[in-house]
């Protein structure tokens, strides 16, 4: 019928934006109604409330949690991780965020650009701390105008712990010697065998440093020339730190404020920064052990809300199964078979 009265419109002269108007539908709807012979309006009726939604003393607390001064920065999927670390389940992540949608809650996050590159032919595979390790440098702003400070930051590829850092005024292969020796210090590691991984930069194929893994039986792994994707994990751990809240506004004065600053994020980092990559546990804890305790915990109090509610689970739980082995630089799909 709707249908009818739209082309009896459009015949007397209409436009068909119009007619579609003033029938409250799209022209576009239109257009793909005429392509179903076997129906004229088919717009659903309202639809009912699902009767495994969120009552209303259960949504006034998932609301008041969210917008909790302690909670209001993270995200859903930092935040459901977080209340399970102290027993707590209120709702799925999705249904967070359906309900900042709703709200309009949710923060503006600026995009970056993403560029597909094919990976370095060499593949390093780890299963636990202290088998790769991943650094790199980047700049650090000054009050001085030209002026940078570089910081120096050595993680392990398994936990994505910070292992190591320092800033210095200058980039230098002697730098990145030193700080490496001292990390080895002070972390009692034996360092024969680990396979430490940068990318083609000139401190990094310094023969000082070259010199020093050398001595110290260090595999040296790098990427190809002028593809920093190749080094995603440090990029990853860059990209936070310039992405952090606490990310200073203003230049560094010197390198005292910038060791200072440094040194709470790699604390924040390591201790309480729940890293998506690995099943939202932090550095620290997957780096002690302490990881599958953690998981085991999470996983059980999810099976707990899905028995009391079960209506609610159209799957199964959420995945709390521990990260097993983390692969640096991975073949292609197309390569692997």
């Amino acid at each position: 019928m709707i249908l009818a009265a739209i082309d009896e419109a459009v015949a007397a002269g209409a436009r068909l934006s119009a007619a579609c108007d003033i029938a409250g539908l799209a022209a576009r709807t239109v257009q793909r109604w005429r392509l179903r012979p076997d129906g004229d309006d088919l717009r659903h009726a309202p639809r009912g409330h699902p009767r495994n939604a969120l009552v209303a003393e259960e949504t006034a607390q998932v609301l008041a949690v969210m917008t909790s001064p302690r909670y209001a920065a993270l995200s859903p999927k930092q935040l459901v991780p977080l209340l399970a670390d102290e027993g707590l389940y209120l709702a799925s992540e999705s249904t967070m965020y359906r309900l900042r949608r709703r709200l309009g809650l949710g923060c503006s996050i600026r995009s970056m650009p993403r560029t597909h590159v094919t990976r370095a032919s060499t593949v390093h595979r780890a299963t636990g701390p202290n088998q790769v390790w991943s650094w790199d440098i980047t700049y650090l702003p000054t009050t001085t105008r030209g002026k940078f400070l570089y910081l120096y930051l050595i993680m392990d590829v398994w936990s994505r712990r910070v292992v190591g850092w320092d800033v210095f005024e200058r980039e230098g292969a002697d730098h990145a010697a030193e700080l490496f020796q001292r990390v080895c210090s002070e972390t009692a590691i034996d360092p024969a065998g680990l396979v430490l991984h940068s990318d083609n930069g000139k401190p990094m194929r310094g023969s000082t440093m070259l010199a020093t893994l050398q001595w110290l039986g260090v595999l040296p792994s790098f990427s190809r020339p002028h593809v920093s994707n190749d080094n995603p994990y440090s990029e990853a751990l860059f990209r936070t730190l310039k992405h952090a809240a606490a990310y200073p506004k203003l230049p560094f004065a010197d390198g005292v404020s910038a060791r200072r600053w440094v040194e709470r994020f790699v604390a924040w980092y390591n201790a309480e920064h729940r890293h998506s990559g690995i099943r939202y546990v932090t550095p620290d804890e997957r780096h002690s052990g302490r990881e599958a305790a953690i998981l085991a915990r999470r996983h059980a109090l999810y099976t707990n809300a899905r028995r009391a509610n079960p209506e609610r689970w159209s799957r199964s739980t959420r995945n709390w199964s521990p990260v097993g082995q983390v692969v640096l630089n991975p073949e292609p799909l197309n390569h692997a078979a």
